[in-house]
């Protein structure tokens, strides 16, 4: 396990410089800059920002002093926001987008393994027809799509909830509770599908019946027994909801006005803030590498064959 460990951390080094270098790549190949909207400006003043910011040399340069000054630790300031780092500007919206994801991310997998389990232990019953349908609504609609038809039917229609806005030192339940159901809506529907699947064949492997030769009480065949068989494809599945629910924020966060890191890589790109947009996505796609590396060990931990296998 230790073995495989180091060898993912390995892997994820050059992984990460090929994600900063494309997305380096593409922010400057983009047509327009970060000081196109300002109003016009004197010439010298425009080389010095340029100089400033490292924009007067080629490309390949830009890229070799950006990857200098993230070697030890420095995001460089923002280009858009005066008198601001980029790692100020982040820690500033991490804590909304942590909360977000957090929530949405256990309620994806309280609720939708408890969907695939009824679904399961009901097949081919009412009960089964209705999760699967339930759950095929949820992967149509991606969270561009619910967010403003939950804004509209429970903020503006029934007015339970507020539609959007969120102020950095509020964290109200209310203000949030859209955005983590928005969030947590198409990953609910993806674990609910998996989990049937899973515990169907779980239910139906040499063990169940074993334990149920033994005279067992159904209750304990199903939750000591299958489930922890069946919960399986879902730890192996939270690596790719972990990165669609992150992908999602952006959606979200800019739909409901909420000041996270989503919000902000939106605004950057809109702006061209080169520094502020490669800060989230070094932020983000070493989330999504780590929380992937964590999810193995999970498994690996859970599946006895997967640590023989490491």
């Amino acid at each position: 396990m230790i073995a495989q460990i180091v060898k993912r951390l390995l892997i994820a080094i050059p992984t990460m410089i090929l994600i900063i270098a494309t997305a380096f790549i593409i922010m400057r190949q983009t047509p327009g800059g970060p000081f196109d909207a300002e109003r016009q400006m004197p010439p010298e003043i425009e080389r010095r920002l340029k100089a400033e910011f490292n924009l007067d040399l080629p490309l390949h340069e830009q890229l070799v002093a950006y990857l200098g000054d993230l070697a030890q630790g420095d995001l460089g300031p923002s280009m858009k926001y005066k008198d601001k780092d980029v790692a100020e500007i982040i820690a500033e919206g991490a804590p909304t987008s942590f909360i977000i994801g957090v929530a949405a991310m256990t309620l994806a997998v309280l609720l939708g393994g408890l969907l695939g389990i009824i679904a399961a232990l009901g097949q081919n019953r009412p009960q089964d027809y209705l999760v699967m349908g339930l759950a095929l609504f949820g992967v149509c609609l991606p969270p561009l799509v619910m967010g403003p038809v939950m804004q509209l039917v429970f903020g503006l229609e029934l007015r339970w909830l507020p539609s959007q806005g969120l102020m950095r030192d509020q964290m109200a339940i209310s203000y949030l509770l859209l955005p983590v159901v928005t969030l947590a809506l198409p990953q609910i529907a993806i674990i609910s599908r998996l989990m049937r699947a899973s515990m169907i064949e779980a239910m139906r492997s040499n063990a169940i019946r074993t334990a149920r030769a033994k005279g067992l009480p159904e209750w304990q065949v199903v939750w000591r027994h299958a489930l922890p068989v069946a919960f399986l494809p879902i730890v192996s599945y939270l690596g790719p909801a972990i990165a669609g629910v992150m992908a999602g924020s952006f959606v979200v966060e800019t739909v409901f006005e909420l000041p996270g890191i989503g919000s902000q890589f939106v605004t950057g790109a809109q702006q061209r803030d080169y520094t502020l947009v490669m800060g989230v996505v070094i932020v983000y796609a070493g989330l999504i590498i780590l929380l992937n590396l964590a999810a193995d060990i999970l498994y690996g931990l859970l599946d006895p064959r997967a640590r023989r296998a490491a």
